[in-house]
């Protein structure tokens, strides 16, 4: 029989659960105060007065598959070369970042499903007049790209040799030659999409034209581009930086929890959500990582993150289910397996039998778990997110909303939902440290 709390015992644990329940909300009211001043910031169109002494170079620009390097030379004939038309519809943005002038690429303009170089060429005039000029690179490529000028490798995304190494596209700026203006001169952007990327209709290639600015507009619109590439990926650093918090919590307190078993497994699942959301902000914004291990990188790490949410959840229950154990372990072996032999069939079932374990640990939270609501709310929610295609793509959810223009996915709002509510069942775990030990005892 569980000893009696004495009152200070009762009054010292009530104070602590206060303390952390009102930190818990102040940090995620200052997060969300974060974020959203940080989209709305982001989200904000160019300004006017930059872009009326800046040119978009869209309009019709040459193109070719293949690759040849004598192709960034003026004097290379690219008369038979296709035309595609890089003027964006008005308003046009990419579904992912809400980047503008968004246009569609080589596989909509008769390329479906080719991956390799591409070439893209244009005559530029540049204005007469003391003033340098600056290229501003296209925000948006798939996947690397050079650029060059008259036949001059200006810089650009990744390293495009004989294996090329390919990052995620950031704004960048190139300098034209001091001699550049009052001239006329080749702008060619050599492009590389690697195989298996790109699965769109309209992927492949360049999707924005780049900008020709004078060097101090040039300066001011490539921090507004920065601006809105960091407001793309705010929510990917700010929710880890959350998981994490909660993982210090999880674990200062963890002695004193009824739960222990149930912190330890949560914090691991957590710790490999906050990594795999991490990636995407360090892919965005540096190119510390190339898109291949990006690309492995998630094509598994939901495997144990699905598993050690399964066996964490278990352990929310007075008695874990063996059976349940087991089932996780199998499920992660078949979904190793099948992304391993790109087996699709054996990934759904990994996936599919994985969502029939959540629900039955579902169903066993709302008849014995304690704390039922909250726990029952923070598993839905992370199921929702590691399964949307299974269960939210069916009822036509959007997988990203525009909020100031920037997007944000459904998954980083159900996060923005669970992980405050993990931190408040965890708070909630706290007893007296001999009232702990004592369950401890009683269930080992």
């Amino acid at each position: 029989m569980m000893p009696e709390l004495t009152p200070a015992q009762a009054a010292s644990i009530h104070a602590t659960q206060r303390k952390l329940v009102v930190g818990v909300v102040l940090a995620t009211l200052m997060s969300f105060a974060v974020v959203i001043l940080d989209l709305a910031h982001g989200g904000r169109s160019d300004p006017s007065t930059l872009r009326a002494e800046a040119t978009l170079l869209n309009g019709a620009w040459r193109f070719r598959t293949g690759d040849a390097p004598g192709w960034a030379a003026p004097e290379a004939d690219d008369s038979g070369w296709e035309t595609i038309d890089m003027t964006a519809p008005p308003g046009s943005h990419d579904g992912d970042v809400g980047l503008p002038d968004y246009v569609g690429g080589w596989m909509a303009h008769g390329h479906p499903g080719y991956h390799g170089f591409a070439w893209y060429r244009r005559m530029v005039t540049v204005p007469a007049g003391p003033t340098s000029w600056d290229i501003l690179g296209p925000t948006l490529v798939e996947d690397g790209y050079e650029l060059y000028w008259n036949g001059q490798r200006l810089g650009g995304s990744g390293r495009l040799d004989q294996d090329p190494r390919v990052v995620g596209t950031r704004p960048l700026q190139f300098r034209l030659p001091a001699d550049a203006a009052g001239t006329r001169g080749l702008l060619a952007v050599r492009v590389f999409a690697l195989p298996g990327s790109a699965p769109g209709a309209d992927g492949g290639g360049m999707h924005s034209a780049p900008i020709l600015a004078p060097r101090p507009i040039a300066e001011a619109l490539h921090r507004v581009q920065w601006e809105r590439t960091i407001a793309g990926y705010i929510v990917e650093v700010i929710e880890p930086i959350a998981m994490f918090a909660v993982i210090g919590i999880a674990l200062k307190f963890r002695s004193r929890s009824s739960h222990k078993g149930f912190l330890i497994l949560a914090s691991i699942a957590l710790a490999l959500m906050a990594i795999r959301r991490l990636n995407n902000a360090i892919v965005a914004w540096t190119d510390q990582m190339d898109l291949r291990t990006y690309s492995w990188l998630a094509s598994w790490m939901w495997i144990p993150t699905v598993a050690f949410w399964t066996l964490a959840w278990n352990r929310w229950c007075a008695r874990p289910w063996r059976s349940i154990d087991v089932s996780a372990i199998l499920l992660a072996a078949v979904g190793i397996t099948g992304t391993l032999a790109h087996a699709a069939g054996l990934t759904r079932a990994s996936r599919l039998g994985s969502i029939a374990l959540f629900i039955a640990i579902t169903v066993r939270i709302a008849r014995e778990g304690p704390n039922r609501i909250l726990a029952i709310v923070a598993t839905a929610s992370i199921t929702a997110a590691l399964f949307g295609s299974e269960l939210l793509d069916p009822v036509r959810l959007p997988g990203i909303w525009f909020p100031f223009g920037i997007g944000v996915s459904r998954t980083q709002y159900l996060y923005a939902i669970a992980v405050p509510l993990l931190a408040f069942l965890i708070v909630r775990t706290i007893q007296s440290g001999s009232e702990s030990d004592q369950k401890s005892g009683t269930t080992r």
